[in-house]
């Protein structure tokens, strides 16, 4: 993406107003990410790229995954927030259906900052094309930092161990990690909980191979019946509950922050549960 010509992206930036309907223009051309000192955002991020790239993930949102969302407007317009989604499907594409709709569907739209593990970036062509389209690496200085300038950061505190856990596991949450709600604490930041139904089905795990894993440095290597990357079109409920706000210091004991973490947790949980009872099939 990041060697295409101007009349390429040009293209692909007409392709994502076309599928994304009438306004889509007029609503990402109010798409302003902060900006330092001198004029850039200090990660990397590149609207008018992003705007471009985002088109074959919208076709994705729109016709192959055909993701039915509630409660978008839970998602603030403006101000720090943190988003907590559960993880799940082989490949990330919970992560970018959520970011597909924080831009397509709110006006103003939001631009949500994934955090992705460090591994991640390693991964050839990868790097560069994450940090044009707002991702980074979810450290704690860079989480602060994303805070402190009132965006919006979307993570997963399942972690890869969401993301991989076997079909006979589906929609059953692992542990959170309580670094997010640290961040949350210490920021002042609303948490928005967020559930993913759908994605457990795309790429089904049977088990994981970690001899491979381990020679490749990955920390998992699914084998589906699918041949990945290419998920099955199982539709997509996304949820957004309402905003949580709790109050402590980031610096209390384990025992207080797991309590906190857990009414997190739950919210997710309740979400899915929703979810999965109003879906009529996984198919649509």
């Amino acid at each position: 993406m990041a060697e295409l010509s101007d009349a390429v992206k040009e293209r692909l930036r007409e392709w994502t107003y076309a599928l994304g309907g009438p306004g889509t223009r007029a609503r990402l051309e109010k798409l302003t990410p902060p900006r330092n000192e001198y004029g850039v955002d200090p990660y990397g991020f590149d609207a008018e790229y992003a705007v471009a790239a985002i088109a074959p993930l919208l076709w994705l949102y729109r016709k192959y995954f055909r993701v039915q969302l509630t409660g978008i407007d839970h998602v603030p317009s403006e101000g720090r927030v943190v988003l907590v989604s559960n993880h799940s499907g082989q490949l990330p594409f919970d992560a970018a259906m959520i970011e597909v709709a924080c831009l397509i569907e709110k006006d103003p739209p939001r631009a949500l900052r994934a955090l992705v593990e460090r591994w991640v970036p390693t991964l050839p062509f990868v790097s560069t094309f994450m940090a044009r389209c707002g991702q980074i690496v979810g450290t704690p200085e860079n989480c602060r930092r994303l805070l402190a300038a009132d965006e919006a950061i979307l993570v997963f505190p399942e972690g890869v161990r969401g993301l991989n856990k076997p079909f006979r596991e589906r929609y059953r949450l692992r542990p959170f990690g309580p670094g997010f709600l640290r961040l949350a604490l210490e920021s002042s930041a609303p948490i928005v909980p967020v559930g993913v139904v759908g994605a457990e089905e795309q790429a089904p795990a049977l088990f994981d191979l970690k001899p491979l894993a381990r020679l490749l440095a990955f920390p998992a290597f699914p084998i589906t019946p699918t041949i990945l990357p290419f998920p099955l079109p199982s539709r997509y409920h996304v949820l957004f509950g309402e905003p949580i706000r709790l109050q402590g210091s980031p610096d209390e004991d384990d025992q207080e922050l797991e309590q906190k973490v857990a009414v997190v947790q739950g919210a997710v949980r309740e979400l899915l549960a929703r979810g999965l009872a109003e879906r009529e099939h996984v198919f649509w």
